[in-house]
């Protein structure tokens, strides 16, 4: 009989790469792990590792036993989550991945529903961009992850995600309230203005660089960064201009101007948790204060 738990570690070893990786994730020592895959190895009776280097490789038989401990690791997922709904209380951890504009928009409020209608539930947030996030779901180092996608730019959905739209959030053009931008109600008229963007190799700076390039400018970018709210700053004091989602500025009445774009854009926000957790009365729960957060909020713009 196959151990689960060591398929588990096949499976991190096949995900993360090295045995010192799967045991700074798994608070495990490199060489506890190479024994329990040894073991492991013992119970399939094929060869399972090779050593490359300084590090191992995994062999086809255990690429085949990764394959069957997705399914596994699934299927025990989602009878934890049909026991967990037994309960009447909504409680344990839940482990959270968003970026900035929700954590700083949204989150909070659905913290505060949470803390009054399941106090027993621990929520911790892991502050992360929606790329990234998604691998971390995928290595179940979080329960659920934020998502999101930009006008043209699909986001690739995963069999294994169970996804959920959250709200679609506009796009707009911001300018200073003062200064030589501040008239500028067109994108096309700002090839001049000084910009910042989000990291071009990322979904939300890619989209901006393709509607200026539309516009017929390849902007003249002077800050790359993810942090929304440096954004609304630098365009507020009259440094930069911006194309920002209405999120970046929510529950501020901030001091620029905003302007409609063509075609009225906005990115589709999302909750993503595996298929196996998406019964989960705790996951049920926050999307839940998440979604009722978020309406609150689009009523209020």
């Amino acid at each position: 009989m196959l151990d689960v738990h060591r398929l588990r570690l096949l499976r991190e070893l096949h995900r993360r790469g090295t045995l010192a990786a799967v045991a700074a994730a798994m608070s495990y020592s490199p060489s506890a792990v190479s024994q329990q895959l040894s073991q492991l190895e013992a119970e399939a009776g094929v060869p399972l590792l090779e050593k490359r280097g300084r590090g191992v490789v995994l062999t086809p038989a255990a690429r085949l036993l990764v394959a069957h401990a997705d399914a596994v690791l699934s299927q025990l997922e989602r009878a934890e989550a049909d026991l967990a709904a037994l309960s009447r209380e909504v409680s344990g951890v839940l482990r959270v991945a968003s970026f900035q504009t929700v954590l700083f928009a949204l989150v909070p409020g659905a913290l505060t529903l949470l803390a009054a209608r399941h106090p027993a539930l621990r929520v911790v947030i892991d502050h992360r961009e929606a790329e990234p996030a998604f691998s971390a779901l995928a290595a179940r180092d979080v329960d659920l992850v934020l998502g999101e996608e930009y006008p043209g730019l699909p986001h690739p959905r995963a069999a294994d995600v169970d996804e959920e739209d959250l709200v679609h959030d506009a796009l707009r053009l911001a300018v200073p309230a003062t200064g030589p931008w501040s008239g500028v109600s067109r994108l096309e008229d700002l090839a001049g203005a000084p910009w910042v963007l989000e990291p071009v190799d990322t979904d939300p700076g890619r989209w901006v660089l393709a509607r200026c390039r539309q516009a017929g400018f390849e902007p003249d970018v002077r800050v790359q960064t993810p942090d929304a709210l440096l954004h609304v700053h630098l365009v507020e004091t009259g440094h930069a201009v911006a194309l920002l989602p209405d999120l970046s500025h929510a529950g501020r009445r901030p001091a620029l101007r905003f302007a409609d774009l063509p075609g009225h854009p906005a990115r589709r926000l999302f909750t993503g948790v595996r298929r196996g957790a998406a019964g989960r009365p705790a996951v049920r729960a926050f999307r839940d204060a998440l979604r009722e957060v978020a309406r609150e909020v689009a009523a209020g713009a």
